[in-house]
Parts: C-alpha cells; structure tokens; sequence
C-alpha cells in the first residue's frame, strides 16, 4: 500500500514558458481541494537544494493564469546532474515533510525527477517548453503562445520586406527542434523554411529560389530559419552577395518566451496540472502527464525519455509545395 500523500512541492525547471503560472495555480488549488498541502519551490532544482520552499495557498496563485513567466522562477542546476545533488534533493524534501514533487519543464527536468523517484520520492512530470520538442506528447505548455508571438512578429517583418523588397532570414527559437519553424513557416506562407532536421546546408539552393521568384516579380523572399541552425546574421550577407538582394536578418529571440499566454496553454496547462495532482493522490509516482489523440494520457518517465520525436515528413513537405 502506498504512503498517503499529504504534502505536495511544486517546481519550475529549465527555460519558462507561457502557461506555467496556470499549471502552478492548478496544482495548488486542486491539492487544495484534495485536503492536501502544498509547498512552492524557487528556482527549480537549484532552489530545492538552497531549500528556498515556501508554504502556498490558494490566495497565493490568484491573478497569475494571464501572465507570463512563471512566480516560482526557474534556473538551470549543474549540482543537481550529480548523484551527490540527486541524493541531496531528496534529502531536501523528506526533511520539509514533502511527499511528493511536480516538476513542470522539458526533458531535463524529467531526468531529474526521474531521479528524485528512485530515491523515492513521488513524482509527476509535465511537458512545459515552448519547443514542442517532448517525445511523448503533442502539446507542450507554452508552445501555442510561443509560435503566435513568433507568427505575429513575422507578419510585420514581412510588411517592412515587402516595402523594400528584401529578402528576410527571420530566426525563431526552438533550440535544435524545428518546429516553431515549421509551423511558422507554414502559418507565414514563408518561401523557405530551415529546420536541424532536414536542412542541408546548401545555400545555393536557397540563392536560386530567391532569383528564380524575383523573375515571377516576387516582391519579398521569407527565410524561416530555427534556431537550431542559427547563424542568420552571416547568412544574410552571403545571400545578398550572392543575389545582389538587399537581405536582412532578424532573431526574434526571448520575446518568444513572454507574455500573456493563449487561450489554449491557460487551458490545457491547468488540465494537466490538476491532473498532475490527481495521479500523486492515486499513488502513481515516475509519470508524465501528455497530450495525444484528443485526450490526456500518462506515461512512465523512463519510457516516456525513451521515446524519439521527429519532424511531420507530411508538414514538412507541404510547407514547401505550398512556397511554390
């Protein structure tokens, strides 16, 4: 029979995303209304081993679902990749009565409470990244604000691109995942679109595209470009050299990461918040709450990490017949 969970922590991990305020008020609010405790952790894994741990209620998560960010702070934890960091951790919060932990975050942060749980401490999982890049759901907490903010901002570049008839090479997050790319160069109309998964480096090809739509009288050229291939800026120059084309870069950078998040991550991250919650109070441990066919589902950590994400060939390639 498992230990009854009274006490349940909750952390942020690893680079924030729109949407994580409203996972933190529903597991907040949700163990609340389960009758159990609830202990908010600062800074990720760095503030569990700092034992920055603060007690919350419900008044303490009112008026954070429409922003952005998230209260509990994140940090990257290089001690926490040690056994030593590991075993500390837990240490951490059997000594601060914690029964159990959700770790809202990307695959690193996983692997950390993958950790945690085999020095027993209970843990769930949920997919907050704005990479989508999560192998085991389709939805990632601060994803759809994430490629809006970017659909937007490329919108405008391209009204500016079109003034001067330019070509522009604009570079949007996504680490060495492609699909914010993908998506906005679909949702763009981009007339190229880089991803790290399929890109070749061959930027002749992207020169004769930029020629070839200038004799159609094309009066701008969009370049989506991930930035898990980067180098826009050095980019720019070589194809502007190479097609007499004024070309410009543009990195949109961490506004990505900011502002108030959609409709759909305020939803779908309170859902799986308070279904986070809901598996502790049943006795799971080492899960991960996701998203897939329509419904939320959850998976076993270890297989969940295990399991290999790739670029919809489909999507990919109409985001190119659809560029003709």
């Amino acid at each position: 029979m498992a230990t009854e969970i009274k006490t349940i922590g909750v952390l942020t991990s690893g680079g924030d995303a729109p949407g994580m305020n409203a996972a933190i008020r529903a597991v907040v609010r949700e163990a609340i209304v389960k009758g159990k405790k609830v202990k908010g952790i600062k800074r990720g894994y760095a503030g569990l081993l700092q034992e920055e741990i603060i007690d919350m209620e419900a008044k303490d998560v009112s008026d954070i679902i429409q922003r952005g960010g998230t209260i509990l702070q994140t940090a990257r934890c290089e001690e926490f990749l040690t056994p030593e960091g590991q075993e500390r951790g837990a240490r951490v919060c059997k000594e601060h009565e914690i029964d159990g932990i959700i770790v809202i975050g990307g695959d690193g942060s996983f692997r950390g409470a993958q950790k945690l749980a085999a020095l027993g401490v209970n843990t769930i999982g949920i997919p907050g990244t704005i990479d989508l890049d999560i192998a085991c759901t389709e939805y990632t907490i601060g994803f759809d604000t994430a490629v809006n903010t970017a659909m937007e901002a490329i919108d405008k570049v391209r009204d500016t691109s079109t003034s001067h008839e330019r070509c522009s090479i604009i570079e949007v997050m996504g680490r060495g995942a492609g699909y914010l790319a993908l998506w906005c160069g679909i949702a763009n109309g981009a007339e190229d679109t880089l991803l790290p998964e399929k890109y070749d480096y061959d930027e002749q090809k992207l020169v004769n595209h930029i020629i070839e739509n200038r004799k159609r009288g094309k009066q701008h050229h969009i370049i989506v470009n991930a930035e898990g291939i980067g180098h826009s800026a050095s980019m720019a120059k070589r194809i502007e050299a190479a097609t007499g084309v004024e070309t410009r870069a543009t990195i949109l950078g961490h506004m990505q990461r900011g502002g108030s998040p959609t409709c759909k991550d305020r939803v779908y991250a309170s859902t799986m918040g308070a279904m986070a919650v809901d598996l502790l109070c049943k006795g799971k441990s080492n899960r991960v709450v996701g998203y897939r066919h329509g419904g939320f589902v959850d998976f076993d950590i270890d297989e969940a990490l295990s399991m290999e994400k790739t670029i919809s060939p489909y999507q990919f390639e109409i985001s190119k017949s659809l560029a003709i």
